[in-house]
């Protein structure tokens, strides 16, 4: 516990309030800690370390006033952070890229080290790496690659992934090397690595980046792969303004499975023809049986419109069906929506960023359809892929 302390401390984060029981305006509860307010809702912190988005308006009454009260324990960002996009320019004209490949030497900087305190601090060109343990710079160098290749992947595309919090121009990665203290700190259980939201940090067990103990050191296994790294890390690196009601769930979701199913090896992530695995993933094990969602070809979901806007928390509770369909719906705007450029894609997550509300904006990927012909063109585009979608009202 010392070792999480410490890690808490040097990154300025915050913990939630004491957990409590919580029920909305149906009736249903759930057990989870106030982590932060933002406007008209609220984010719970639920035992498993999944934070969920919620409307004040669908709490009780007594749930909304303990939000009212506490208000003033509850901190943002930590000081001295800022979004990420302030400095990149949108990209939204560049090319669909083919292949992404980091290719450099990683050069990796020791900026702290002190074994009483258990604090070792690292970084790569994008990325702080906080730690418990020391790790030689070799150790390091061969995770990074993953890291800033993931980092070039999602500014490459043409989607404006540019958000993301950052101190000093690093994202704040936390490393564990005993999978309970990474469990203490909030990560799930079954997981092997998780975005914090509200922090803007990735926490990361060292036994999946492939690092294990050897002797008095450590070693790292290159061999060692992961699709929730990349899923992860696309998160950290996705605007605020992507995780709002109308894109949260089936797409910052879906975009996320799309960056990680990405064929990777050793720096390099095969974009071009990467449908097949898309759909290998979503329908199946995967390529390779790498994993999967195992949906199978004939996919049955509600309506469109109910899909696209239930709540975050409805969303997670069937991550199977509606992680692998948010990753299908998000491939068929990027690939198979009308000339196959992603722009009505492009103009929605523009709108978004302009401020604009994520429900009303949905009419620009709609362009004049109405959700039942968006639904007849889903199901058109993906059955010529062998994908069979019923959507049911």
């Amino acid at each position: 516990m010392r070792s999480l302390s410490i890690l808490l401390c040097i990154t300025g984060l915050a913990l939630a309030l004491e957990p409590r029981s919580w029920t909305d305006s149906q009736g249903r509860k759930v057990e989870a800690s106030l982590l932060r307010a933002e406007g008209n809702s609220v984010v719970l912190k639920l035992g498993d370390g999944r934070e969920i988005p919620f409307p004040l308006a669908k709490l009780s009454a007594d749930d909304g006033k303990y939000v009212e009260e506490n208000r003033g324990k509850i901190t943002s960002p930590p000081p001295g952070k800022a979004t990420a996009n302030e400095k990149i320019p949108l990209n939204f004209d560049a090319p669909w890229p083919e292949r992404i490949k980091f290719s450099e030497d990683p050069e990796v900087n020791t900026v702290e080290e002190d074994a009483g305190k258990k604090r070792f601090i690292y970084e790569s060109a994008n990325y702080r790496y906080l730690c418990d343990v020391r790790l030689a710079k070799s150790v390091v160098k061969g995770f990074a690659v993953m890291f800033e290749a993931t980092h070039l992947y999602c500014r490459s595309l043409p989607l404006a992934l540019d958000g993301g919090m950052v101190e000093n121009g690093k994202h704040q990665i936390l490393l564990f090397e005993q999978f309970e203290d990474y469990v203490k700190a909030g990560g799930p259980p079954s997981s092997a690595g998780v975005f914090i939201g509200g922090r803007g940090v990735v926490m990361v067990p060292l036994t999946s980046l492939g690092v294990r103990p050897v002797g008095s050191g450590y070693m790292l296994d290159r061999d060692k792969s992961s699709k929730t790294l990349p899923h992860e890390l696309t998160h950290q690196l996705t605007p605020r303004d992507y995780f709002q009601k109308g894109p949260m769930g089936w797409f910052s979701e879906g975009i996320a499975e799309f960056v990680a199913v990405t064929p990777y090896r050793a720096g390099s992530y095969a974009v071009r023809g990467n449908l097949k695995d898309m759909v290998d993933y979503a329908t199946g094990y995967g390529s390779k049986d790498m994993g999967g969602r195992a949906l199978g070809t004939k996919i049955k979901l509600p309506a469109l419109k109910k899909f696209m806007l239930q709540d975050y928390s409805d969303f997670v509770e069937q991550p199977q069906i509606n992680y692998g369909c948010g990753l299908l719906i998000t491939t068929y705007f990027l690939y198979l929506d009308g000339e196959g450029d992603a722009k009505r894609l492009k103009a929605y997550l523009k709108a978004l960023r302009d401020d604009k509300d994520g429900v009303e904006s949905l009419a620009l990927l709609l362009d004049g359809r109405t959700f039942e012909a968006l639904e007849a063109d889903i199901v058109k585009a993906w059955s010529r892929k062998g994908v069979d979608f019923t959507f049911t009202p």
